[in-house]
């Protein structure tokens, strides 16, 4: 069942603690899973782990976190070779794609090596609602800052680019993401980018930024562009908090 238009929840979010599981959905991958607007059956999430190597303690909790939220939840891992035969037609099958967090730069390769660059366009465009935390969001974005190099910030420029804009994680939460992201900004590595704070998402229809929302109180949004004065200007954005 396809959304009615191409969409997009990137995210610095997503996952919450569970009461009786190490991890639970939260409202936002719940609100991911709504806006695919599937009714008289289970919605079928696919979630993703390249980024973290497909690490099977991910595979367990995601299972147990899907079981829950009374989705019908499917892993699809690339290590050591896909988990299925034709994973084009797996990724068109499901209502929704989530891409968990980890190296994006590592994710890229794996994904462009596979054909995943070019299954993701058709797949957004067929209606299948994309989402994501942190790598997981960075990858729908035209680049980003990450730590995939090592522990110092550097720029990402070769994401997947089905938004021509770029993306900030973790805004509030590591010190040295907003600074960073200032100065790609002003010297023209980075372009428009839209960043999260942790519990923040930002909903594209198309290409177009439609809604930034939050799962938890005081998380923000925020566009940064070149001023004409070649200083990044910082800009809040309004935020709807989801129900809980």
């Amino acid at each position: 069942m396809p959304a009615d238009a191409p969409t997009i929840v990137a995210t610095s979010g997503g996952w919450v603690p569970g009461h009786r599981s190490r991890v639970a959905f939260g409202p936002l991958l719940h609100h991911c899973v709504e806006l695919a607007g599937v009714t008289g059956r289970a919605p079928r999430v696919t979630v993703l782990h390249t980024a973290n190597g497909d690490q099977a303690h991910w595979l367990a909790w995601a299972a147990e976190a899907g079981r829950a939220a009374g989705v019908d939840l499917t892993n699809l891992t690339l290590f050591s070779m896909p988990n299925v035969d034709d994973v084009p037609g797996h990724l068109h099958a499901a209502d929704v794609v989530w891409v968990n967090g980890g190296s994006v730069v590592n994710l890229l390769a794996v994904w462009r090596a596979h054909g995943l660059d070019r299954t993701f366009r058709d797949v957004w465009q067929a209606g299948v609602v994309l989402g994501g935390v942190s790598a997981g969001s960075i990858c729908w974005h035209r680049g980003g800052t990450t730590d995939s190099f090592g522990p110092d910030l550097d720029p990402v420029t070769d994401s997947l680019a089905l938004l021509p804009y770029d993306n900030g994680v973790h805004y509030d939460s590591e010190a040295r993401r907003r600074p960073l992201v200032h100065r790609l900004v002003a010297d023209g590595t980075l372009g428009r980018t839209y960043c999260t704070d942790d519990g923040a998402g930002l909903v594209y229809r198309g290409t177009d930024l439609v809604e930034a929302v939050v799962e938890r109180d005081g998380a923000g949004a925020y566009v940064v562009e070149r001023g004409a004065d070649g200083t990044a200007v910082e800009e809040r954005l309004d935020v709807r908090r989801l129900p809980r």
